[in-house]
């Protein structure tokens, strides 16, 4: 059998007092209770802990090489109790999150912002990553939450939609098809285009839409970082297509964007969370402040 805690809290206190009088005082313990818990200590231990020679309190060799240990076991237990009602209160935690780079860039700044606020010694890390890599993440524990595309690992993983995104084309300044209001899907093929990264869920769908309408794209190159694209077509190089909450990421001189007809897809984004795990105290925060943060009219 273990000690428990309130024998070595009776052994601490009898060993830092003068008498049983002064540790009862000490830890608000009547003396016959912390007789007892001293004696089932010493059985416990298989030795004795005091010296009964005296009238005093004195230990035993034993007793006072045990003396520090059971203060470390005691100020351990109270940090660990500690710690635990910190974070459960939200006062300490951390808090990963793996993001689509649109919604790392365009979403998350403002509810990160507000979350440090609220809540300024929980630790909050930010990976901003594919679909693929998101659910991934999510789903082996290395993140407590993700915003992305819905999964296809419906079984493990749970998706909240939280806002709808769609595509656009996104044009260099006097472009023809700046002149529409509209662009049709089957539009972009006599122009030249530059891609996303081909991993991305928003090239899949890209790829598969123009497959769909019959088209093909004159790619004339790839880049990973929409940044890149953004630039690029303000350089006059080609016309691209994008989520249209990632312009926030490229907004800048010469480029503006039309909304893509024929067919008109809406792209859900929402948050993404293991199905059969609880969130902790600091990730069910951050769940709600999203929520909160997109029905307040956020896009």
């Amino acid at each position: 059998m273990n000690p428990s805690i309130q024998q070595l809290r009776a052994f601490v206190a009898a060993a830092q007092s003068s008498s049983l009088a002064e540790a009862s005082e000490r830890i608000h313990l009547s003396q016959p209770a912390i007789s007892i818990a001293l004696r089932k200590l010493e059985e416990t231990v298989g030795g004795a802990l005091f010296s009964r020679a005296t009238r005093q309190l004195s230990l035993t060799p034993e007793g006072a090489a045990f003396l520090p240990v059971a203060i470390r076991l005691l100020h351990d237990w109270s940090e660990a109790f500690e710690d635990l009602e910190e974070r459960f209160s939200k006062q300490r935690g951390k808090v990963t999150v793996a993001a689509l780079p649109t919604l790392a860039a365009g979403l998350l700044p403002g509810i990160i912002a507000t979350f440090h606020a609220r809540y300024p010694r929980i630790n909050l890390s930010l990976h901003d990553v594919l679909a693929e890599q998101v659910s991934q993440m999510v789903r082996e524990g290395r993140a407590d939450l993700g915003l992305s595309v819905e999964p296809h690992d419906a079984e493990e993983l749970a998706f909240t939609p939280v806002l709808e995104d769609r595509y656009v084309a996104v044009c260099p300044n006097g472009h023809p098809l700046l002149t529409q209001q509209r662009v049709e899907w089957r539009q972009l093929a006599g122009y030249p285009f530059i891609g996303i990264n081909r991993l991305s869920s928003s090239r899949q769908d890209i790829d598969r839409i123009m497959a769909d309408v019959g088209a093909t794209l004159d790619i004339l190159c790839d880049a990973s970082q929409i940044a890149t694209v953004g630039r690029m077509v303000a350089a006059g190089l080609g016309i691209s297509v994008l989520p249209q909450l990632s312009f926030r990421q490229i907004a800048t001189g010469g480029i503006d964007y039309r909304p893509l007809i024929a067919p008109d897809v809406k792209r859900p984004l929402g948050i993404v969370m293991r199905r059969r795990h609880a969130p902790s105290a600091a990730a069910a925060a951050l769940h709600s402040l999203i929520i909160e943060h997109v029905v307040e009219g956020w896009g």
